[in-house]
């Protein structure tokens, strides 16, 4: 049995003073204490949920489009030692045969590997994040437009099948033809969110209508929110059902957009994502991101044409920045927690430090600097 004490985010969404009793690969009790009960180290001390990144590319020089189960493994061993206990990566706009084969070694990675200290795979990659190929050609960013196709239920079931259920998200572009009842005939067994798309508010409020309660990357590859045309950023702040992505990392979005969009959106919808490629992780140089070249420079990783290709940061340096530009911190880590974990199912499981739960667990200091990240009981990561 092992007692952490210190300031825990609790399921209150705010920082108490208190203990956490470890036993095993589980969270035996949480319990209150009074904040003169804590030493002066204790008191400086935050203890957090793990995080949770429902939609990444890649890292530590790895794809999860390579396709391998080393690849799977190096991602997710880079994840949980920088704060990111659980995952859902996600795919690119590739062949149907490619992705179909991206998505078995996924799911027989989670099956059958193991990490350091002996943590399954499986307690960790919790999911995959289909990012196309039902999406827009004009808004496709960093994505290859030759392997767009029309959003396709049968396609879209197979690939599911391939995955053995993985897949809790994906995204589509409502206004192309067939979207809209992809959405209305699948949105009993998939989760969908709109994404790189050219769609209006009114094709976007139908879509969210329909059960796409979600919104990828917002902001980016799609139309912006003016006043005349609200687009679908609009009709997402309307939609109390809906959840919406932002990308922290300091390149995709100016702080004042940052924090306007916690307030437009309220803490209970944001979802913070990292995007992030093959390059976090790595030192400044060349890489690639769904077989496309990408140069990298400190956080900015660009294709040849200058469109930005995801983020060279992780998830918990994403949620850091937020705090950085304002976002109350309360917010922030909701927003990389409790969130994510609500969109796409995982609830019951992660994001938030309960009795029951896996003890995933980081320790950080009161700047949010990491010291100790635990999954499932095991320590991963001691500074």
């Amino acid at each position: 049995m092992r007692i952490i004490r210190g300031m825990i985010y609790s399921d209150r969404l705010c920082f108490e003073p208190g203990e956490i009793a470890i036993k095993g690969e589980r969270i035996a009790s949480v319990e209150p204490c009074r904040a003169d009960d804590l030493t002066q180290k204790e008191a400086q001390t935050h203890i957090l949920p793990g995080l949770v990144d429902i939609h990444f590319h890649g890292c530590a020089g790895y794809d999860f489009c390579d396709g391998t189960a080393e690849a799977v493994r190096a991602i997710a061993s880079y994840e949980i030692t920088h704060g990111t206990t659980t995952i859902c990566p996600a795919t690119m706009t590739l062949p149907e045969e490619q992705l179909l084969e991206i998505c078995r070694t996924g799911a027989a990675a989670a099956e059958s590997e193991v990490l350091a200290e002996e943590i399954p795979l499986k307690e960790v990659l919790r999911g995959i994040y289909l990012e196309g190929p039902f999406i827009s050609a004009e808004k496709k960013g960093a994505q290859n437009a030759v392997y767009l196709h029309k959003p396709d239920l049968a396609m879209l079931k197979r690939l599911q099948e391939a995955a053995k259920g993985m897949i809790r998200m994906a995204a589509v572009a409502p206004e192309e033809e067939g979207a809209m009842e992809l959405i209305r005939e699948g949105v009993s067994t998939f989760r969908f969110s709109i994404a790189h798309t050219c769609a209006d508010y009114e094709t976007a409020k139908a879509a969210m209508e329909a059960g796409a309660h979600h919104v990828t990357h917002l902001y980016n590859a799609m139309p912006p929110f003016t006043h005349r045309n609200p687009g679908v950023i609009g009709a997402a702040a309307e939609n109390e059902e809906t959840r919406v992505e932002l990308i922290c990392d300091g390149i995709h979005i100016h702080p004042c957009v940052v924090k306007s969009t916690f307030k437009l959106f309220g803490a209970e919808r944001m979802v913070l994502i990292s995007d992030s490629m093959m390059a976090t992780g790595m030192e400044d140089g060349e890489y690639a991101l769904g077989g496309q070249p990408v140069t990298v420079r400190g956080n900015l990783a660009l294709l040849k044409d200058g469109t930005i290709a995801g983020s060279a940061t992780n998830l918990y340096d994403c949620m850091k920045t937020a705090i950085r530009m304002g976002v109350p911190k309360e917010a922030a880590i909701r927003a990389a927690t409790v969130n994510p974990a609500q969109a796409v199912g995982l609830a019951s499981e992660c994001g938030a430090l309960l009795p029951g739960r896996r003890a995933d667990i980081l320790l950080a200091d009161g700047a949010f600097s990491l010291l100790e990240v635990i999954k499932s009981g095991r320590v991963v990561k001691d500074a």
